[in-house]
């Protein structure tokens, strides 16, 4: 997470009380650039909103998944594509077969767990 300076967030929510909407807010409060994905939104946060991975113009360094883990396969695929350096699968998140495709194509996985608690938590270890 330290290297990480952009964020593309797919299932990106434009209402607040969904976690695809407070994880992102809370990431960009602490320095992220993040990159909302979503084919319904034009923007969020203050962002211009793209419709997947590959229509994002910029590098992305972590894609943040809030997707169902059965839809995970195709967003891993966009997320090497593209050169993404990690994926994150949300709380609740996780794909097995899609994690091996992404490490063996060198990314970082993690699974299963909230962007938000772990950044607080290793915040608060500094």
């Amino acid at each position: 997470m330290r290297s990480t300076k952009t964020i593309a967030v797919v299932g990106f929510s434009s209402k607040s009380h969904k976690a695809g909407y407070y994880v992102p807010a809370y990431l960009q409060e602490q320095g992220y650039r993040i990159i909302p994905i979503n084919p319904f939104l034009t923007d969020g946060l203050g962002e211009l909103a793209f419709p997947d991975l590959q229509a994002v113009t910029e590098p992305v360094d972590l894609v943040l998944l809030f997707q169902r883990s059965e839809n995970v396969p195709p967003f891993v695929d966009q997320a090497i594509q593209i050169g993404a350096k990690a994926v994150w699968m949300q709380l609740g998140i996780a794909n097995e077969t899609a994690a091996a495709v992404a490490r063996a194509a060198g990314l970082n996985v993690v699974q299963n767990a909230c962007m938000l608690v772990e950044h607080k938590r290793l915040r608060d270890q500094l």
